[in-house]
């Protein structure tokens, strides 16, 4: 998932007119950032 938010992003950036690319690639990016995050934060806690 983190590489197609990259490559969204990076079509969205190079192509002109194509700036929503950039923006779903953004979102998507922050999404998987703060997913791995819950998803670490969870299983330390079940190691505890």
């Amino acid at each position: 998932m983190v590489i197609i938010a990259i490559a969204l992003g990076l079509i969205g950036a190079v192509v002109h007119g194509l700036l929503y690319l950039l923006v779903i690639g953004i979102v998507l990016l922050v999404a998987d950032v703060v997913f791995l995050g819950v998803r670490a934060t969870r299983r330390r806690r079940a190691l505890r």
